[in-house]
């Protein structure tokens, strides 16, 4: 299942590579969240024989995707949620079916995403510690070899090894629907950004193993509907990072913890996009 928004470019890549990946045949359910280009979803929907459902409004990545993992039949176990600018590799879908069915404390499972270049995109992570994270967000773009960044990074960069991980990038990931449903799915207060990382999060908290396997391999052409938006889409990104680091350090004695992160984040966010104004 995949999520549109102005998508219609990337959409035909994405289905033909789901018609081609496997040797027999996957439903597709596209969940578009109200693009201009609706007509040509609908054109490309019905021509790949896939499932559209229409959003009334946009509702973001993971309320879309709720939405479409809410109206499947009862017996669907698994469900691969992608965006529609990846394209799987042969045999990719099978690879983490095979991880995810065959031990039942899995909840998640993602595969080596590689960038147009064919280099790999760190798509399982380790959850940021408090220090690590906030380090990260403050000196990544001034002093890209920072201590933080290096730590948050570390043992992200792919590899040829299956692992354990505390969250998959939401750009391609194959979900357990008992556990998704357990922890009731995306929280939909993330509109976009850092969905993915709440995710794992939660899963983890409730016993499941969110894993990553090499043995699966998409590649992911980058975040295309968000491209002309930059500025609009700073401000989601700094809101949905302090909605995430609120919820995991909720805790009444750690407010002034939230306090300062809630400042450092809005500081941030008016130096980056002074700078996207700046001729």
């Amino acid at each position: 299942m995949t999520v549109t928004y102005n998508s219609s470019t990337h959409l035909m890549g994405f289905l033909d590579s789901v018609r081609t990946s496997e040797d027999v045949a996957m439903p597709v359910i596209v969940a578009d969240n109200c693009s201009a280009d609706l007509d040509a979803v609908r054109g490309i929907t019905r021509t790949y024989e896939s499932r559209l459902v229409e959003m009334a409004s946009n509702l973001g990545y993971g309320g879309a995707i709720n939405a479409a993992i809410s109206m499947l039949p009862a017996q669907v176990q698994y469900v691969l949620i992608s965006n529609p600018d990846v394209q799987l590799h042969p045999g990719a879908t099978s690879a983490m079916l095979d991880v995810i069915a065959n031990d039942t404390q899995v909840g998640s499972v993602g595969p080596r995403v590689l960038n147009v270049d064919g280099s790999t995109y760190p798509s399982g992570r380790q959850l940021p510690s408090l220090r690590t994270g906030v380090g990260h967000a403050l000196f990544a773009r001034i002093w890209p070899d920072n201590p933080w960044t290096r730590a948050y990074r570390a043992g992200s960069d792919g590899g040829d090894a299956r692992r354990s991980v505390g969250w998959l990038s939401g750009s391609c990931l194959l979900v357990r629907r008992t556990a998704f449903e357990e922890v009731q799915g995306f929280d939909e207060g993330f509109f976009m950004y850092f969905e993915d990382v709440d995710l794992g999060y939660r899963l983890g908290k409730a016993g499941w193993k969110n894993v990553y396997t090499p043995s699966a391999t998409v590649v992911h052409t980058g975040a295309h509907s968000t491209s002309t938006e930059s500025e609009k889409m700073l401000r989601a990104h700094h809101d949905s990072a302090y909605r995430y680091l609120e919820k995991k350090y909720s805790g009444p004695f750690l407010a002034p913890v939230r306090w300062v992160l809630k400042a450092g984040l809005s500081l941030r966010l008016r130096l980056l996009a002074r700078g996207q104004r700046t001729p």
